[in-house]
């Protein structure tokens, strides 16, 4: 389709950006929590209206949807069955157009209740699809084609962890960067895979502590670096050769968010065995430039005009000067957060685990809510918000029946 191949030929260029009205990976399109410029969604919508389709899926997942060309991407994982499989939809109206099966019989470890076997994020270049799973006793990165037929696996690393597991992939060149943080005996590691063939192109050994943070690529003090948090470090590595730029201790030692930047400096947060949130130069000076005790433990946090906006964990929205960690705001939006916000414009997208989607300004005078809309009984996937549509991962419950859909809203 024409769509398609124009999609393709935007993420084959050099530094892969994304097409227009696409979210094609963990934190969308620019890596950093926001929708494309010409972003429109609907404010007004719901348990039932606004809904331009929805879809049951199987299981239980935690990982937001792929929304690239005219599909859309979305990792499953079903207890009962034992499999973790692909999903590839339509855009337009929701068909399913195939399910790959990745693994089977591989859900062995105890994992944390509020986790899930399918927490990753699927990311696409516009020929392959790419998704990690922990499965038994390893993580492995699985490469799709654009109609679910799997073209190669590599085991990142053996992985033993508590929690789960939710590091997704991120796409740089022609590498496909994949982490797998765990306190196993052999510790963790980061890796470049080759896009094409999943060769180990580079590989960046991590201790044996648990963390849970995905890679990120970002432009950062005049240079492309990759970050990664936690383990009791910021960590910058150079995204094509895995060589260290420079590591400085300043996180704690588990982390789950992903770091945005203003420029010159990128945000580490975390909230074991410390609550932290910290503003890193990343020049390689070492300098940590400041750091306060709020709780922003699983929600990613934005940047915007020189401000940095969370939601904590805890219900509660805030706005810190990026500059100096100055506190502008705090304002309670209820109820208990895992997905993380999403930054439209000037408006911010954050939805609680209870199915709250709030719309709030992202001003630095206060807090100012647009729009509070009942989406579901639950939700814990990041929005993935793509041209004038969302598209959110939600479950209801019947009784103790809980039910997975996979939903676009839409005007």
């Amino acid at each position: 389709m024409i769509a398609r191949a124009l999609f393709t030929a935007f993420l084959l260029a050099a530094n892969l950006p994304a097409a227009a009205g696409d979210w094609p990976w963990w934190r969308g399109p620019g890596h950093d929590g926001a929708a494309a410029s010409d972003a429109a969604p609907p404010t007004a919508f719901g348990e039932d209206q606004g809904i331009l389709w929805s879809v049951a899926i199987p299981g239980r997942g935690h990982g937001s949807a792929c929304v690239a060309g005219d599909r859309v991407y979305l990792a499953t994982a079903d207890e009962e069955t034992q499999i973790q499989a692909m999903h590839g939809f339509a855009r337009a109206t929701g068909k399913l157009l195939w399910t790959t099966t990745i693994h089977e019989n591989g859900l062995t470890q105890k994992i944390n209740k509020k986790a899930s076997w399918a927490s990753v994020t699927p990311a696409c270049d516009g020929e392959r699809i790419y998704i990690n799973f922990l499965s038994g006793d390893a993580v492995t990165t699985t490469a799709l084609d654009l109609d679910g037929k799997i073209l190669w696996q590599t085991k990142i690393t053996d992985y033993l962890e508590h929690q789960g597991y939710g590091s997704s992939p991120t796409i740089h060149g022609d590498l496909v960067i994949v982490s797998a943080d765990n306190k196993g005996p052999t510790g963790g590691a980061v890796c470049g895979l080759d896009r094409r063939t999943g060769e180990v192109k580079w590989r960046h050994a991590r201790a044996a502590l648990p963390n849970y943070a995905s890679p990120v690529v970002l432009e950062v003090a005049g240079k492309r670096q990759l970050f990664l948090t936690g383990l009791e470090k910021v960590t910058s590595l150079d995204p094509l050769t895995g060589k260290v730029n420079w590591e400085i201790a300043g996180a704690t030692t588990e982390c789950v968010t992903t770091t945005p930047t203003d420029g010159k400096h990128i945000y580490s947060s975390g909230g074991y065995p410390k609550n932290h949130i910290a503003a890193i130069a990343a020049d390689g000076s070492g300098k940590v430039v400041w750091e306060t005790n709020d709780r922003v433990y699983v929600p990613s946090m934005l940047v915007k005009d020189s401000h940095l906006y969370a939601t904590m964990d805890s219900g509660v929205a805030l706005c810190l000067e990026a500059a100096t960690g100055k506190e502008l705001w705090k304002g309670r939006l209820g109820g208990t957060f895992s997905a993380s916000p999403v930054l439209v414009g000037d408006q911010i997208h954050a939805v609680s685990e209870s199915g709250d989607y709030f719309i709030f300004k992202a001003a630095p005078a206060g807090l100012e809510i647009i729009a509070k809309n009942k989406v579901a009984d639950e939700v814990f996937a990041t929005p993935s918000i793509a041209g004038k549509q969302i598209f959110l991962r939600v479950a209801d419950y019947a009784g103790e029946k809980r039910s997975e859909r996979l939903v676009c809203f839409g005007k």
